[in-house]
């Protein structure tokens, strides 16, 4: 899977361009899609406005962890890994057995969206199982990623020569467009345009990014990792948006 947006829709960390300093420019859109479609015949490209994009091969995918797209009220997303709770999940929030993971996390995400103050980092903490998703609401230029807790989907992101966000299950798409700036996703994350880079399972800790340098000084990688040593206040609320675990936050001193 591929997924590529302009920096003012995505909005991604810029530590993601640390790497490239001093380097050449790297791919542009345009240049990814058409890379991608060469590398893999089977793809379906999905365009959106302003050269954005998302784009899924079903070449070398594992059968018990396929991988799908659902576009539903133009809001598209791709799914890759399986779900242990379906059946729960499909319960919960009151769909029918033919609701796929895809459609699932659509469902969970219109939760998130119209029932504000609702927490994202709570609407990810219920999926169990090994995957990782892209989603794309072209209404509310909304982008939403995440990743299972224990990493086993393979999942990365960079950022372009154009600075747009980069997003793949395949390293080799990502390092052709993103060279070295690029990392992995970090597991037991999610990222939403608006509220950033959050660990579902510690909400309230940040996620930083720490570089890697070569022999010669100079940074060669970033990775991103919860530091489980620096605590966020959430901001104080009252009324039902007391009871938001999500809340916005800010660092503490």
């Amino acid at each position: 899977m591929l997924a590529v947006f302009e920096k003012g829709v995505a909005n991604p960390p810029e530590e993601l361009s640390l790497p490239a300093a001093g380097r050449p420019s790297l791919r542009a859109r345009k240049e990814i899609a058409e890379i991608f479609q060469s590398w893999r015949r089977d793809s379906t490209l999905y365009g959106l406005s302003n050269g954005n994009f998302m784009a899924l091969s079903h070449e070398g995918e594992f059968p018990l962890h396929p991988r799908s797209i659902v576009v539903k009220d133009d809001i598209f997303c791709i799914f890759t890994g399986s779900l242990n709770n379906t059946c729960e999940l499909r319960r919960h929030y009151g769909l029918s057995r033919q609701v796929t993971e895809a459609m699932l996390v659509i469902e969970a995400y219109k939760v998130l969206r119209d029932r504000a103050p609702y927490p994202p980092d709570q609407v990810v903490k219920e999926l169990e199982g090994k995957f990782a998703f892209i989603l794309f609401d072209a209404n509310a230029a909304n982008l939403f990623l995440a990743r299972d807790r224990d990493g086993f989907m393979q999942f990365h992101w960079g950022m372009a020569g154009d600075r747009s966000l980069v997003c793949s299950d395949d390293p080799k798409i990502i390092m052709e467009a993103c060279g070295n700036c690029y990392a992995p996703f970090p597991p037991g994350c999610l990222f939403m345009n608006q509220n950033g880079l959050i660990s579902f399972d510690h909400p309230l800790h940040k996620v930083r990014a720490s570089v890697r340098e070569d022999n010669e000084g100079k940074i060669c990688s970033v990775i991103f990792q919860v530091d489980l040593y620096k605590r966020l206040h959430s901001i104080p609320r009252t009324g039902s948006a007391a009871n938001w675990a999500g809340a916005t936050v800010v660092e503490g001193e």
